[in-house]
């Protein structure tokens, strides 16, 4: 293997050496008057963000799990980063309230901040340190000494032992977005914000990532994250949330929701070709498509209604039925669909 070539994140690195959980002194701590759900980790009541007449968030009441991963969806500009960065102090919030672990973070700012981690789209680093002297900078930022053992076992879990004593500007994109989570991560927070953690990543980081982070969820840690790969969100997150100009669009479980506005299709091919007016015929009110000269036929099922099993159970009866394939929903499909609730009509 190359000196710049990416070196996998390994099963073994990624299970046995992960952090794990502990409870926080927030959580633990007895309600204040005011103070959000214990189950609410993040709540968002109310919260805006304002430039002048334009509203980068528009009064955003949302509650964060325990425990969860939390997928916040939404087009470019649609207040993802802004969203993270009122709570992570990056940008200051016009208006509304912010709770995290029960605590208002506008009275608790600094305590609160240790039991936050954040990778932020933006790659940044000083190009003259190596990781580990960056993860043992990271360390002192949040008032801890110097933990030689907690920065092997993160260069080990993100596979860069073997990059811990070069310049970060000798390692690859990939080498440093692993970095970034690995900051982030230093103080084992129990609220961790992953924005775009993925982007730039080749298949296999990321699908290694996508392990790591179903292995921090099991311990414990409630993981917010945006990505624009929807595939992501979909392999990943327990709920999600669409945001559109600053609102909120939608916030409900991933599987109700693909349930709900998703299509679910059914393809077969036949052994002879079937007529438009046979399959009106066979199927009136079903609706279906016709293709490859009457010899594929697609079926469409939405909001979950259970008709596939009587239509082949009908078809079967009448014809011969080579091959069969079902197409699940995709979540790409049902945000689009959120985003754009009554689309142009077609032309003709």
């Amino acid at each position: 293997m190359s000196d710049g070539e990416e070196k996998p994140m390994t099963r073994h690195n990624l299970t046995e050496n992960a952090p794990t959980a502990s409870p926080t002194e927030a959580v633990c701590a007895p309600q204040e008057e005011g103070q959000a759900p214990e189950t609410a980790v993040l709540r968002l009541e109310g919260l805006s963000k304002c430039y002048g007449d334009f509203c980068a968030l528009d009064n955003v009441s949302l509650d964060i799990h325990r425990g969860e991963i939390f997928a916040l969806l939404g087009p470019n500009g649609a207040g993802k980063t802004t969203l993270i960065g009122c709570v992570g102090g990056l940008a200051k919030k016009t208006s509304g309230k912010v709770h995290v672990f029960g605590l208002d973070l506008d009275k608790h700012a600094q305590k609160l901040r240790y039991e936050m981690g954040f990778v932020h789209q933006e790659l940044n680093f000083d190009p003259y340190f190596t990781p580990r002297e960056v993860l043992a900078f990271q360390m002192g930022y949040y008032g801890m000494r110097k933990d030689k053992a907690r920065i092997e076992e993160l260069l080990n879990i993100f596979s860069l032992s073997s990059k811990g004593d070069s310049q970060m500007r000798a390692l690859s994109g990939g080498m440093r977005r692993r970095m970034m989570i690995a900051k982030a991560l230093v103080h084992s927070p129990k609220l961790l914000f992953l924005d775009e953690p993925t982007a730039g990543v080749d298949m296999e980081l990321r699908q290694d990532l996508w392990h790591y982070v179903q292995h921090l969820r099991e311990n414990g840690t409630t993981i917010v994250l945006t990505t624009h790969y929807l595939e992501e969100a979909e392999a990943l997150a327990d709920r999600v949330g669409v945001l559109s100009q600053g609102r909120l669009a939608v916030v409900e479980e991933k599987n109700h929701l693909l349930s709900r506005l998703g299509t679910q299709q059914l393809h077969l091919r036949l052994a002879s070709p079937l007529s438009r007016d046979k399959l009106q015929a066979l199927l009136p009110g079903v609706e279906a498509t016709l293709s490859e000269n009457g010899k594929k036929l697609t079926l469409s099922q939405m909001h979950g209604r259970p008709h596939f099993v009587e239509v082949v159970a009908t078809l079967s009866a009448q014809l011969s039925i080579e091959d069969m394939q079902t197409q699940s929903p995709r979540l790409e499909d049902v945000i689009y669909a959120v985003l754009h609730p009554n689309p142009p009509p077609t032309q003709a």
